[in-house]
């Protein structure tokens, strides 16, 4: 009998569902939310009611029969840091989201809404490589000011999956591999693997690397800090610039990439250009991550969302071709490796860690 599994992941402004059959995907949605009324929300955690509600209503229309699921594996949000793998939804697991001491991001929803539809149901819930995975070498963590120090916060779920599917297409284990993979979602993250671990990684979520579409990525710090004491912003405000309303929305008023592309198409130059402008970082981060393998880099890796348009992919190949082959992988395999990581647990392959 095979097991069931629902796999859940919020995104910025959509929560996607999912259920497989052991591997076999049967049933998968996208359940998409107003931007504005996302924004209308101070925190993070102030969404889990209307999320919650519009993940029930979704699943009652295509009546799902949730009492058949075996288990419900949500995605993993910024805990504190731990090790890759699949970890058990526990009561500290959902106090220290509901607080976000280490940050805002909506994966942080995703351990919450599947332990309320798990323990409706009296079935366990998981999470899998959450976006807090740490395998960051000690002098990557350093920054030139000693209170600050850069932290392990990336797209680790997809990251991960990708690089496994790579290590079996190019016929290598993976911890074999020094590979840089680059994440183009709503957050862009660029990743260091070497040998099975991602030794350094920029934080997405705190204006580290590249912009992308709806986030400032690393900006000078003295315009910032002027900003900051202007007394024109609040905390919130500044936060806003950073994650939510910076990059590509910022200068064009979307961070939706197939409106903006069908803007470029259609000949709108400023698209063009700040477009151009996010490619360019991107390329020149992958640069810089490139030297942290000391330039013995077996592949450029380029997933998510935005790896489905050729022309992003062109900008950036052109300027790091020289260093290694570029892979693309479109899309996210983040469902897909959410239920995977569920399932080695259930079927008894690995444990299901605790999280304190």
């Amino acid at each position: 009998m095979p097991y069931k599994i629902l796999a859940i992941n919020p995104g910025s402004t959509s929560t996607k569902l999912a259920i497989y059959e052991d591997e076999n995907m049967i049933f998968k949605t996208n359940v998409k939310h107003d931007s504005d009324v996302i924004l209308s929300f101070p925190h993070i955690i102030d969404q889990y009611d209307f999320r919650m509600k519009a993940v029930d209503e979704a699943l009652k229309n295509e009546h799902i029969d949730l009492s058949s699921l075996h288990a419900v594996v949500g995605r993993g949000g910024m805990l504190k840091p731990i090790p890759s793998g699949t970890y058990k939804v526990s009561d500290a697991m959902v106090e220290f989201m509901k607080k976000a001491p280490r940050g805002e991001h909506a994966s942080n929803l995703g351990c919450l809404i599947a332990k309320h539809i798990a323990d409706t149901y009296k079935i366990p819930s998981f999470i899998v490589d959450p976006v807090a995975v740490d395998e960051m070498e000690d002098i990557a963590r350093y920054t030139g000011m000693p209170e600050i120090r850069r932290d392990s916060l990336f797209h680790a779920l997809n990251q991960k999956a990708v690089a496994l599917k790579v290590a079996k297409d190019l016929k290598r284990p993976y911890k074999e591999l020094n590979l840089v993979i680059v994440h183009l979602g709503g957050g862009i993250s660029i990743g260091a693997h070497h040998h099975g671990k991602v030794i350094d990684v920029n934080n997405a979520l705190d204006g580290d690397g590249p912009m992308s579409p709806e986030r400032s990525g690393t900006v000078p710090l003295g315009p910032l800090y002027k900003m900051v004491f202007s007394g024109k912003y609040t905390l919130q405000e500044i936060k806003r610039k950073n994650y939510g309303q910076g990059g590509l929305v910022a200068y064009l008023g979307t961070n939706d990439g197939l409106t903006i592309m069908k803007r470029i198409q259609a000949g709108d130059q400023e698209a063009d250009f700040i477009f151009r402008v996010m490619c360019y970082q991107i390329a020149k981060d992958i640069g810089a991550y490139s030297t942290v393998l000391k330039g013995d880099v077996d592949a450029i890796v380029i997933t998510g969302g935005l790896a489905y348009n050729q022309y992003p992919i062109d900008l950036i190949k052109e300027r790091v071709s020289f260093i290694a082959p570029v892979l693309v992988y479109p899309g996210e395999d983040e469902m897909e490796a959410l239920a995977l990581g569920a399932l080695r647990v259930l079927r008894g392959e690995e444990d299901a860690k605790e999280y304190n």
